[in-house]
């Protein structure tokens, strides 16, 4: 053994001490007289003293405080003999006795105070050791502090400018390169998006974040207050240095820092509230000044391509006259328009100095990925109340890249419209408004840009009322949807109570709600106007249709399937539209950034929602869409219609009502054969599901009236009814389109209509109408009463002697009664 280090093997510490401080002066001499073959000889005695679990506890201790005073010895000329004595060192960091753990923190500080940036090279495996001292002895726990602020001075002062200076550095940090071969600083680039180095390329520098990220997204997921309260002040710092744009890296770690929220120490949860709102800051600055930026690039090709095309004065004159009565513009139009771009360059004008987040790349997609994750897996409300502030803060300063994801954000914001908590029920209205007006806002698909508004009587336009007013503002170019397989599977994974939506041959499962079964027949009257006198007018109104009296009920396993509908065919499978099908594709369309297919799909996923909030939001959406582009979505043929017709049962009135809006929307912007489709299927609807007919059959008629032609829907209801098969549903039906017929405010103007048969379009209304309500006795009569056609009403009451008087019947006439004493007859 060296006689330099036999005093580090004392028993006494102020020996050991004493030894040490020989020690120094001894490496000092050596290292002045160049004799590097006994410095190398000392350190490896040092590292067998401190590094041999066999030896004594003293002896180790003398051995790490001997390599703190040959630290100190050699100042920054310590670093070629780091990785001697590095690993030896850390793992006496985790040394089951607490004075060796102590005296290893004590000598790395000496190290690091004096290697300074070399240190660097090292400073994964240091983070880590650091990071797992979790110790419960105060003097070490303060060692450990103090050596960690002395690295984070180091990582702070020299980590953006700081190179090896020796081979053996140099060494060690091409090793780490080669298991991570990227950059872990931002490249500089020129005005031309050429990297530009200057002296010395960024990736040999000794500090590397592409390096350190992997270990950073390893120890992010640790549960230990301690640790995450160690990791965060870490990012903060990393986050502090402006040269290493750690945001560059934000993907990497961000789903566990986000762990952090609900974290049960406080100091945990509000510094890392911090850091997550630093974060934001940082990100939103740099989309406002690359946006800012690429303002200024645009402007400038733009003058320069108007520069260059600018025609003679004589021949804009020539083009001007020949298009008649142009606007010619004068010098001090020009001159304006030259003021106002040398404003606009002066405001955005590069005075070479340091602006936060200039030239750096944020990768918002995989950010997004990851706080959509935070809201479709079950995670405390504190971390998806967050991630939904973030969505809708990318809203605003990166829409573009918002755009794609919306198939996927619907179904992660809408299920907490309802939510128990407020914090969350605010958030998610919050981002839904966001991205609602996000996707208004765009512009119409190239094939709607022509396609006129739709004829409706609305209300307001908005998120508010469901639909969307004219766009405006469009957005630049947008790149390429991200994936959306979750979403494109979503509809394969409805529970087994619930039918699939992915496909048009799976909803209309969801419609059948039992079969009628063999029902009683009402019976009615027939053979009444031969033997009677009618009036002219109503004689030429009716065609000489009178009513029938069939006397017998319904063959068994007779369906309404089997009943003729205007469609040409049974049910609403068969009832096409006669429009062509719709042509292929535009690449303007296959650029389009907003998938509509897939967001209509996610949307009528949420008619499943036990919330009313989401579901009514569901339509609302599609309200919106489909006024924005009424040819790429709720076509006929796909399985949306039928979706919309079984929500029509929903218990929420607010959800029918929006239901009713979006399929009279749909119906006014079709053509008319989806029109009496889904009239036929409306009335199959009330056929099968009596209940609903009963308690919301009238609001659903009255509701169609309000935002379609009444005249329209009661022609059609006629004219199907008429054929109809199953006597008593037609009874019942007649009966409530009767009733609403004389009682609702909203048909004042159709029942003026009809009572004016002295017209042929009164006398051909009353006819259609006529012929179906002979299913019903008291209806037929009440709509000659209506129709102030009160001679052919007195002809059919004769023939009232030959109906059977049931209780129904007379409940009827009852209701007839009082409503003729109500200021509607007269």
């Amino acid at each position: 053994m060296d006689p330099a280090t036999k005093g580090l093997n004392d028993k006494l510490y102020e020996k050991r001490k004493a030894a040490a401080l020989d020690l120094e002066k001894i490496v000092r001499e050596c290292h002045a007289q160049g004799d590097n073959v006994r410095i190398n000889q000392i350190i490896d005695q040092l590292v067998d003293l401190f590094a041999t679990p066999s030896q004594p506890l003293h002896c180790r201790n003398g051995g790490l405080i001997g390599l703190a005073a040959t630290a100190i010895a050699l100042g920054f000329e310590i670093s070629p003999y780091m990785e001697k004595f590095m690993d030896p060192l850390l793992r006496c960091f985790t040394d089951p006795e607490g004075r060796i753990r102590y005296f290893a923190c004590e000598s790395l500080y000496n190290i690091a105070k004096v290697a300074k940036g070399e240190i660097l090279v090292y400073f994964n495996p240091i983070f880590d050791a650091l990071s797992k001292a979790t110790d419960s002895e105060l003097s070490v726990k303060n060692g450990a502090e103090l050596l960690d602020r002395l690295l984070k001075d180091i990582v702070a002062e020299s980590a953006p400018v700081h190179f090896p200076q020796y081979a053996e550095t140099e060494k060690v940090r091409a090793r780490n390169q080669e298991k991570t071969p990227g950059l872990g600083v931002l490249v500089p680039q020129n005005e031309d998006g050429m990297e530009v180095y200057d002296e010395y390329p960024p990736h040999k520098k000794a500090f590397s974040l592409a390096h350190f990220m992997p270990l950073l997204a390893e120890r992010i997921y640790v549960i230990s207050p301690f640790t995450r309260s160690y990791l965060v002040s870490w990012i903060q710092v990393l986050d502090s240095v402006p040269d290493l744009e750690l945001v560059t890296f934000l993907p990497e770690f961000l789903d566990g820092l986000l762990k952090y929220l609900s974290d049960p120490i406080e100091d945990v949860r509000v510094s890392t509230e911090n850091l997550l709102a630093e974060f934001l800051q940082e990100v939103r600055d740099i989309a406002i000044a690359q946006k800012r930026r690429e303002d200024k690039l645009r402007k400038e090709k733009e003058a320069a391509a108007r520069k260059e095309g600018e025609p003679d004065s004589n021949e804009s004159a020539l083009l001007t006259s020949e298009r008649g009565g142009a606007f010619i513009r004068g010098e001090d139009d020009e001159d304006e328009d030259m003021q106002s771009e040398v404003g606009d360059e002066s405001y955005d004008r590069d005075t070479g100095a340091w602006i936060p987040g200039q030239g750096v790349t944020v990768n918002h997609p995989a950010i997004v990925e990851i706080l959509i994750r935070q809201l479709v897996q079950p995670h405390d409300e504190i971390q998806q109340s967050t991630a939904l502030r973030w969505i809708a803060e990318f809203m605003n300063f990166v829409p573009d890249v918002m755009v794609p994801f919306t198939p996927r954000l619907i179904p992660a914001i809408l299920p907490n419209l309802a939510h128990h908590v407020p914090a969350m029920k605010s958030a998610a209205i919050e981002t839904n408004a966001s991205l609602f007006s996000l996707i208004q806002s765009l512009p119409a698909p190239s094939s709607q840009l022509f396609s006129g508004p739709s004829s409706l009587a609305s209300g307001p336009i908005g998120p508010g009322s469901g639909i969307s007013a004219s766009t405006s503002n469009p957005l630049r170019a947008i790149p390429g949807s991200p994936t959306l397989g979750p979403t494109r599977q979503m509809s394969r994974d409805l529970p087994s109570s619930g039918a699939s939506i992915s496909s048009r041959e799976d909803i209309p499962a969801m419609l059948d709600t039992g079969p009628v079964g063999n029902t009683l027949k009402g019976r009615m009257f027939v053979n009444a106007a031969a033997s009677l006198e009618v009036p002219a007018s109503v004689s030429a109104a009716t065609n000489g249709v009178s009513p029938t009296i069939p006397g017998q009920f319904d063959p068994p396993g007779h369906s309404r399937a089997s009943s003729p509908t205007l469609g040409g065919g049974p049910g609403v499978a068969t009832n096409q539209p006669s429009d062509p099908p719709p042509a292929s594709p535009t690449p303007m369309e296959d650029l389009d950034p907003f998938d509509y297919p897939t967001t209509v799909n996610a949307l009528t996923f949420q008619f499943l929602s036990e919330h009313e909030e989401t579901r009514v939001a569901a339509l609302k959406w599609l309200l919106m869409l489909h006024q924005k582009a009424p040819r790429k979505i709720l076509s006929m043929d796909d399985g949306t219609f039928p979706a919309l017709l079984k929500t029509l049962s929903d218990p929420s009135e607010e959800v029918i009502k929006h239901d009713l809006q979006l399929l009279a929307q749909i119906s006014s912007s079709s053509e008319e054969g989806y029109f009496k489709a889904f009239m036929n299927s409306l009335l199959e609807l009330f056929s099968t599901d009596r209940r609903l007919l009963d308690q919301r059959g009238s609001l659903i008629i009255r509701q169609l009236c309000i935002s379609l032609n009444t005249e329209r829907i009661y022609r059609s209801f006629a004219e199907i009814l008429e054929k109809e098969e199953d006597l008593e549903f037609a009874s019942i039906m007649v009966q409530k389109l009767n009733i609403i017929l004389i009682t609702s405010p909203e048909l004042v103007e159709f029942r003026k209509r009809l009572k004016n048969l002295e017209s042929k379009d009164g006398q051909a209304l009353f006819s259609i109408l006529y012929r179906s309500w002979c299913h019903n006795a008291v209806a037929v009569l009440s709509l000659c009463l209506l129709a102030q056609a009160y001679e052919h009403a007195s002809n059919l009451l004769q023939i009232f002697a030959d109906l059977e008087i049931t209780v129904q019947l007379l409940v009827q006439i009852d209701k007839l009664v009082q409503l003729i004493e109500s200021p509607v007859f007269t």
